[in-house]
């Protein structure tokens, strides 16, 4: 009996998936537990076990496709069977767009011509983008319609319900990996159709590299530098999704830092005991960065403002602290979660992060993991870093920088009198905040808080 291998829902914040490739070609034997794809969402990439057995029947996208959780992906079974009925594009599956008018297409334009296309055409004030209705949307996600560079017939250009069908008997229909990359070129804004072979017609990424459309694939080509050429690849699901959050951060959000540091011996001091003797204890690993963690779940909830997300007009002030962490990972910076830290010792804070970062590097974390921060801590010292301006990660207002150790000189002590200077390791801090959610001094205030409490990080410990 065929059975239809659907795309899994990892976590409830995920709604597609990227197919990064098969591991089964069609007519291929599947034993149980064999991997048939991998796939990757926004945040980790993962592999699909198979669990039946008998031959790949069909598969209905391909490398680079982005596909809607719970959709059919391929169908095992016996060989000869019927497919069709699994097919995304099958009588009333899920990519059959079209149907009856509907109030929103009356609302959103009576009769009139059919959208068109244009690189010369712009989208109207505010639309952020090209301006389409929701319905209109999920209708081109669907049916996979490129509708780039698409002026509409509703009020203002806004694409609506009738455009995509225009647009999709048009032979615009194309899957979301090669949409996403005649975007990138100039295919997307001229308008440009190529002939599909995919699942209804679409045009896949292997469609334009066989029409040579730009920004298909990765190419290399002389380069004028006398280094050979050059080599250019495509950005990773994941690092389109950090390239927009970080651009989307600067450009709608009042960015500042503040920097400052603190003497860092007490910090240095216990964590040479936990080194020398925590294993008899029962205490694991505990690195400088689980200590300001630490010490941000303390200090954060005397400071409210900077524990927010700004949200619309509205500022939402949370009660506990949820702390995001930043991971460097070979997929790009994740920033997973410790959730409730300020209801966690040390140990295990540490031992929270530890494993939060070790699954992040895995590839294979939920993306659930991955949300619900309320505040940040990003720590470049391990690089030497001495000062850096951290981005923040919407919707919160603040992030923390982790800076590197290095000495500075004071006055020995017994004050400005006395004589001879001393030095002390000292470690930086910078911290960014939103400007229109938090003034300079509630920021400063906290910051200067946080300094204080890692000089005296013995007495923060009996909080």
């Amino acid at each position: 009996m065929a059975v239809p291998i659907v795309m899994p829902k990892q976590g409830q914040s995920v709604e597609t998936c990227v197919i990064v490739g098969f591991s089964k070609k069609v007519g291929d034997a599947v034993a149980l537990g064999d991997v048939i794809f991998s796939y990757e969402t926004d945040k980790a990439a993962f592999e699909l076990e198979s669990e039946c057995e008998g031959v790949l029947l069909g598969a209905f996208y391909g490398e680079g496709d982005d596909v809607a959780c719970l959709s059919t992906v391929c169908v095992v079974g016996e060989p000869g069977e019927d497919i069709g009925p699994f097919r995304p594009d099958a009588p009333g599956g899920p990519d059959k767009g079209g149907g009856p008018a509907t109030a929103e297409t009356a609302t959103d334009g009576g009769d009139g011509p059919a959208a068109t296309a244009g690189p010369d055409r712009k989208a109207p004030p505010g639309g952020g983008g090209v301006p389409i209705s929701p319905r209109a949307r999920r209708l081109a996600e669907k049916a996979g319609v490129d509708y780039g560079g698409t002026v509409g017939t509703g009020p203002n250009g806004r694409i609506i319900e009738r455009d995509i069908q225009a647009l999709a008997s048009a032979g615009r229909k194309a899957t979301v990996g090669a949409a996403a990359a005649m975007a990138a070129s100039a295919g997307s804004a001229s308008g440009a159709s190529y002939p599909g072979t995919g699942l209804g017609g679409r045009a896949t990424i292997k469609d334009l590299e066989a029409a040579g459309a730009p920004g298909a694939a990765a190419e290399a080509a002389p380069g004028g530098d006398g280094d050979g050429g050059y080599a250019e690849t495509r950005l990773s699901g994941a690092r389109r999704i950090i390239a927009s959050t970080m651009q989307r951060s600067l450009a709608e959000m009042a960015q500042l830092t503040l920097h400052a540091s603190f003497d860092a011996g007490a910090v240095l001091g216990l964590r040479a005991r936990i080194k020398a003797g925590g294993e008899a204890m029962g205490i694991g690993n505990v690195t400088l960065n689980d200590m300001v963690l630490y010490a941000v779940s303390r200090v954060l909830p005397r400071h409210g403002a900077m524990n927010s997300h700004l949200v619309g007009d509205s500022v939402r002030t949370f009660g506990k602290v949820h702390l995001g962490m930043a991971v460097d990972t070979p997929r790009g910076l994740l920033v997973p979660t410790v959730m409730d830290a300020g209801g966690l010792t040390l140990g295990m804070i540490a031992k929270a992060a530890s494993e939060l970062a070790a699954k992040a590097r895995s590839g294979g974390i939920s993306p659930d993991l991955l949300t619900g921060g309320t505040f940040t801590v990003s720590n470049l010292g391990v690089y030497g870093v001495e000062a850096f301006t951290p981005v923040i990660n919407p919707p919160q207002v603040a992030i923390l920088g982790v800076c590197g150790l290095t000495d500075k000189v004071r006055a020995a002590s017994g004050g400005p009198g006395a004589a001879g200077l001393q030095t002390y390791p000292s470690m930086g801090l910078s911290l960014t905040f939103d400007h229109r959610a938090v003034d300079g001094a509630p920021a400063g205030r906290f910051l200067k808080d946080l300094c204080d409490a890692l000089e005296r990080f013995d007495l923060l410990l009996c909080m």
